[in-house]
């Protein structure tokens, strides 16, 4: 015999979880499914996000800043330290703690809101039927007036460099390295490659990383990418673009590579290989071959615009569905499909979802860049200004970087917000609160912002659209 709920979420990730919780406070009986288990063996609510992925390699990313700037940047401020040292089990150990806060807190949020949580490998099976392989053994039934998909997604795995764990790993092995690897490399120059990259080169890592692409953080404005290009190397991180890895063998506790830079065969030698290649939505077993719902050539299931999946009362969210793989993509998801089932209005607006990468300087965009519009043919016009004429940046001797404001040629509406530089993750939902309004560079460039900030970059990159900005010669 099943139980009945009014909804039922697998997986309880950033999508799942706000799901789940919205639901509830929505006066729906709701159950969540979810399979993972921490270090500890223990369930641990979260997603990849809480578990192994945004928060603990920001806690990660923050340790080694502190780290970094001890060595090279407290100098300037006339503070010296002597004999200084750091322990990475101590600084992994932080992160864990982190870490068990949050998905421990995710239980605490479903007991509050009334979510009835359920551990194990679901499945989905025709007329809404849910079976939970449970990890203690035995099987459940769940049965939902809808299903709410929020399967998430896993690290892809290259053929020729499996995961072992130990010598070559994905984001989950690169956040538990118990000491410093002499030689890290990495395959792959996005997020999670850059991030956890420049996490153990700050520590005393070298660090090396291989691009097939030709060209950095293709999906990036242009000129963004090649300002944290430039930042990046002067930091010490080898990226090699162009780079195709076609072998990778662990020999005598080395991993050996082999790639072509487009010239000829080059070889690598490191201590570690962290696989950053992308991700993709974890589906398998997730569905049963009655269950009516269509995957599309990427594994990923087919939504409508409102997450609909076509099957009536199934949904679908977050990562195992079309667009971006980020964590606050998904929450928004929940959200809109919890209200929608409610009988609410429901909506995602995918076209000012922000962008961030959190290496040191920040890279963060919201909308269109030069070169999307370009190809669309749409008309705009920019501003830009840099850090290093904004006080606050200078005070902070963290002047790298520039804000790039993209505005309709004829409209003045904004298009696109592009940044490089510090706390950027938090000055780009300027752009995106303007966006979402239908604002106009000139709305931004009227508003105030306070003195000294990092935001007056913002202000003054809105005033350089029409070419009227005051601290840069226009």
């Amino acid at each position: 015999m099943s139980e009945q709920f009014d909804v039922v979420v697998i997986g309880a990730g950033p999508a799942g979880y706000h799901a789940a919780i919205r639901a509830a406070q929505l006066g729906l009986k709701t159950a969540c499914i979810d399979a993972a288990l921490g270090k500890d063996g223990k369930p641990a609510l979260g997603g990849t996000c809480l578990r192994v992925g945004c928060i603990p390699s920001k806690a990660l990313l923050d340790s080694s800043r502190q780290w970094h700037n001890l060595q090279h940047l407290f100098g300037e401020h006339g503070i010296s330290a002597k004999d200084a040292k750091i322990d990475v089990k101590t600084m992994i150990g932080r992160k864990d703690k982190i870490v068990k806060q949050f998905t421990g807190g995710i239980a605490q949020l479903f007991k509050a809101n009334k979510v009835t949580p359920y551990y194990g490998f679901a499945t989905l099976h025709k007329d809404r039927l849910v079976k939970v392989r449970q990890h203690e053994g035995g099987e459940v039934e769940l049965r939902g007036k809808h299903v709410v998909l929020a399967a998430g997604s896993d690290s892809i795995e290259l053929p020729f460099a499996r995961f072992d764990g130990k010598h070559i790993v994905d984001n989950v092995g690169a956040l538990d390295f118990t000491e410093v690897p002499k030689r890290l490399g990495v395959i792959g120059a996005g997020v999670i490659g850059l991030e956890l990259g420049s996490v153990w080169k700050r520590l005393g890592a070298e660090v090396t990383i291989l691009e097939a692409l030709p060209d950095f953080l293709a999906a990036a404005d242009a000129d963004v990418a090649k300002a944290a290009l430039r930042e990046f190397r002067k930091q010490g991180l080898d990226i090699r673009l162009g780079a195709k890895v076609s072998k990778a063998e662990v020999r005598k506790g080395e991993v050996h590579l082999s790639y072509d830079d487009g010239k000829q065969e080059q070889s690598l030698v490191v201590d570690k290989l962290l696989v950053a290649v992308g991700r993709r939505a974890a589906t398998k077993g997730l569905l049963a071959e009655d269950s009516g719902v269509k995957l599309n050539q990427r594994g990923q299931i087919e939504v409508d615009r409102h997450c609909r999946t076509g099957v009536e009362g199934v949904w679908a969210i977050g990562d195992c569905v079309r667009g971006p793989m980020l964590a606050h993509k998904g929450f928004e998801e929940g959200i809109a499909v919890a209200e929608l089932i409610a009988g609410l209005p429901g909506h995602v607006n995918l076209d000012t979802i922000p962008w961030v990468i959190y290496t040191e300087p920040e890279i963060a965009w919201v909308g269109k860049s030069e070169k999307q519009l370009k190809d669309e043919g749409i008309p705009y016009k920019t501003g830009s200004f840099p850090f290093a004429a904004v006080g606050r940046a200078v005070a902070m001797a963290e002047p790298a970087g520039f804000v790039k404001v993209i505005a309709h040629a004829e409209t003045d509406r904004i298009l696109g917000m592009h940044l490089v530089g510090a706390n950027v993750s938090e000055l780009v939902h300027e752009g995106v609160l303007a966006m979402e309004f239908h604002g106009s560079a000139e709305d931004l460039a009227r508003i105030c912002h306070a003195h000294p900030t990092l935001s007056e970059a913002i202000h003054d990159a809105a005033m350089a659209v029409d070419k009227r900005a005051i601290h840069k010669a226009n």
